[in-house]
């Protein structure tokens, strides 16, 4: 099992300033080097306070001159953003610099909100297409002399300067549960991973697929990341007092990014609606029940409670067969820097060490 930080520079606060954000971020990765984490995410987002990160590839280089041992993971570069040649040519430098550590995390993009700003016209589908033209050009750029007649782009032969460090590239995740893109995702040997806005039983099927086409295709076995709100505390009592309000509303802002209550309310609601519309009754209901403590706890919606709750919990979920790797989102909602820390610290001195050296498949 590897455990990673995935951090989200969330500005709850307009008294939280975004200098001081990015500081706490600083230090909350160095905590997690530390803690003896595999591995830390940053996003990339534009235009809104759900992360001050336009370019994850400026805060990761950042990082790499101060921590030492976890790998550094963009969680994620939003696909439709990127030309394959600026791509491959910024991971690349950034690999270098972060001397090998380099782990390349890439989406479609989660929020209408930036395709609206950025690709005016474009949606979820379009961005999708866009992904899996993206991904493959991206690797032949790295490989060498590569010329791309797709879709989206076109390019004379033209080689990705400079080339990674890691050869043949970085390790390549995508974030998805959708099963055409899985189905890519084995045929490409990209590894996967999944913020658990899902009850985790609906990723169980859709995980399992994903991992039997991937070994039928080659001997190695994938990293599937499980990303979601976590929570350590002395006692479940004192973990589910302590963080399940900050948890609702951090899956809230997740769906609608505005501060004021009455627009995220509509947000959710609105968010709702549109997984009615399409046939998604479950993103429905997801979306009506996202705030209610026993719903998200029920659904494994989030992990809270005490060291060994949270160890037994993850135990139970990886031995399913459907991740190998564990992404928390520690710093959620306005949870409080002095409960942050107490998670951190009893995460690292109980969870890691006992499920370290066990691999679930």
């Amino acid at each position: 099992m590897r455990f990673s930080l995935f951090v989200h520079m969330e500005r709850v606060s307009d008294q939280t300033s975004q200098k001081q954000l990015y500081d706490e971020m600083i230090e909350l990765c160095q905590i997690a080097d530390r803690g003896g984490m595999h591995a830390v995410w940053t996003g990339e987002h534009h235009g809104m306070d759900f992360t001050i990160a336009p370019n994850p590839f400026l805060n990761i280089a950042d990082l790499a001159n101060k921590t030492k041992h976890v790998r550094l993971g963009t969680g994620t570069v939003i696909a439709p953003f990127w030309h394959p040649i600026k791509l491959a040519g910024e991971a690349a430098m950034t690999d270098i610099i972060t001397n090998g550590r380099l782990d390349l995390g890439i989406a479609r993009g989660a929020y209408s909100f930036e395709y609206e700003r950025l690709m005016p016209g474009l949606d979820a589908w379009g961005a999708g297409q866009r992904m899996r033209e993206l991904i493959p050009a991206v690797k032949k750029l790295w490989e060498g002399d590569y010329a791309h007649e797709g879709e989206f782009w076109k390019f004379p032969s033209t080689t990705s300067s400079p080339l990674p460090l890691q050869r043949p590239h970085p390790p390549i995740w995508l974030e998805t549960r959708d099963p055409p893109t899985l189905e890519f995702c084995a045929r490409e040997g990209i590894n996967t991973g999944y913020f658990i806005t899902y009850p985790r039983a609906d990723a169980n099927t859709r995980y399992a697929k994903y991992l039997a086409d991937w070994k039928k295709l080659r001997k190695t076995t994938p990293r599937i990341g499980y990303s979601t709100v976590v929570y350590v505390d002395e006692t479940d009592g004192k973990a589910l007092d302590r963080a399940m309000t900050h948890a609702g509303n951090a899956y809230r802002g997740f769906f609608g990014r505005p501060k004021n209550q009455a627009e995220l309310e509509r947000a959710q609601n609105e968010a709702a609606e549109r997984h009615e519309r399409a046939g998604d009754f479950q993103g429905g209901v997801i979306m009506r029940n996202i705030l209610r403590p026993d719903y998200l706890v029920e659904n494994d919606l989030v992990v809270i409670g005490s060291p060994d709750t949270v160890t037994k919990k993850l135990k139970s979920f990886a031995a399913s067969g459907h991740f190998n790797t564990f992404m928390g989102e520690f710093n959620f909602g306005e949870l409080g820097e002095a409960d942050l820390m107490r998670s951190i610290r009893l995460f690292g001195e109980h969870v890691i060490p006992a499920l370290r050296d066990w691999e679930p498949f």
